[in-house]
């Protein structure tokens, strides 16, 4: 059992990538194989609609995209984190889900787990509709979707953060990191029972 946890910030190191570590975490201690995926370092380039991938189920554009689709295939579990941009996942992320067309070829991410996680500069700061962009993601791809889980329960992790390490002293968004690591965990187990 594995799960990646791929982390849409442009920085090397923050609030959001923080927050994916912290949900991982959880994951390993339950005994489930875990992988740190950032984009901050990955080329990416967009979606172009040649819809090659439809005639070939593989991505023609060269660059680190293949890779990243491939653990998600490879992967039980996938869980997603943004910081807010606009209301939304990063460019970085978006890039990912849109050229995860191929994977679409015989649902290859069916009934695979998928969290997500968002940080905002407020507690009302776009987390929720950047988390709704991502199991939106999900839902398209047939997977199945969780929350942050008992007793926080909501859309997912939710952190506040201006500065980088403004996540480390953010309770509730560790809180519900954890919780979301916690229930990722929880249902590939029972799916894999």
């Amino acid at each position: 059992m594995k799960v990646v946890g791929i982390c849409g910030s442009p920085r090397p190191e923050g609030n959001t990538a923080f927050l994916i570590k912290e949900a991982l975490n959880v994951i390993k201690k339950e005994g489930i194989d875990v992988e740190y995926i950032p984009l901050y370092d990955k080329e990416l380039n967009p979606c172009i609609a040649c819809d090659l991938c439809k005639e070939s189920g593989k991505c023609e554009i060269v660059d680190d995209v293949e890779e990243i689709l491939i653990k998600m295939k490879e992967a039980d579990g996938i869980i997603m984190g943004s910081p807010v941009y606009f209301g939304g996942v990063t460019a970085q992320l978006k890039m990912i889900m849109d050229r995860s067309r191929p994977l679409r070829v015989g649902f290859q991410l069916k009934n695979k787990v998928g969290g997500a996680i968002a940080v905002g500069g407020s507690r009302n700061g776009g987390q929720e509709t950047t988390i709704q962009q991502i199991h939106n993601f999900y839902l398209i791809h047939s997977m199945i979707v969780v929350g942050d889980s008992e007793p926080t329960a909501h859309y997912g992790g939710t952190g506040v953060g201006r500065k980088a390490e403004d996540c480390k002293n953010d309770s509730i968004g560790i809180e519900t990191a954890r919780n979301l690591g916690k229930k990722v965990a929880e249902v590939i187990k029972l799916i894999k029972k």
